[in-house]
């Protein structure tokens, strides 16, 4: 697929953005998250973490090329994985880490490449406390402020979401990325690399969908509290 045209009205899909899944046990959601990214990127790549509910076979059905750790290793090594792979795509100008579980939205994810095309930027964070779309309970917007304000410290960065797992990173930033901290800690370590590579940032209002779904598995408030115990222990 040619990537000389990246945002196209003819109903075909970009060809110079990849998207970077991680994976673990979403099967009931991620058949309807790739089917809508293969909607509009040719290029989707699911990271399946040694899921036991057959997420990375659904995966696979949807459109996604699936890679697949045979056993749980974490989000970080799942998102370097993916990183890895995409990056040596050839003709591939951007990638994009994008949940599994449906939380954020396309929409979203095409207004990013446009800022981070229009605005030379090499790494766009998805933010959602620049506005007020995002309904996160008041305590995990405790706990997501507490990991900004140690991102902030630890990067010397001012991002006022450090933890959304929604990031445009073009590929010369992209080949900076080196995650080492395979759980919850990778998201104060991904900003830091980026951070260090100089190259020109920004951020994006995005909403997060906190779903019925997303709310059943825990994963509203316990991821965020699970990363700040990871920062206090490294």
């Amino acid at each position: 697929m040619s990537s000389a045209a990246p945002f196209r009205q003819d109903g075909s899909t970009i060809g110079d953005v990849c998207i970077v899944v991680p994976l673990y046990n979403e099967a009931p959601v991620i058949g309807g998250v790739i089917a809508q990214l293969r909607k509009h990127f040719a290029h989707v790549v699911c990271v399946d973490d040694g899921s036991h509910d057959g997420s990375g076979a659904i995966a696979a059905r949807a459109g996604a090329r699936v890679l697949r750790h045979p056993v749980n290793l974490g989000q970080g090594a799942a998102l370097q994985t993916g990183i890895s792979y995409a990056r040596d795509i050839s003709g591939i100008a951007y990638l994009v880490t994008f949940d599994a579980d449906g939380q954020h939205r396309i929409e979203d994810v095409l207004g990013m490449l446009e800022l981070a095309r229009a605005s030379d930027l090499a790494i766009v964070f998805g933010s959602r406390f620049l506005d007020n779309r995002t309904k996160a309970g008041w305590a995990k917007r405790i706990v997501l402020k507490t990991a900004v304000w140690v991102t902030n410290k630890t990067t010397g960065l001012r991002l006022s979401d450090a933890h959304n797992g929604l990031r445009v990173i073009r590929a010369d930033a992209a080949r900076k990325v080196n995650l080492v901290q395979d759980r919850m800690a990778h998201a104060t370590e991904i900003v830091l690399q980026l951070s260090r590579t100089r190259l020109p940032w920004g951020e994006y209002p995005v909403e997060v969908l906190y779903t019925e779904y997303s709310r059943a598995k825990g994963q509203s408030l316990w991821n965020s509290i699970n990363i700040l115990v990871d920062l206090l222990i490294r």
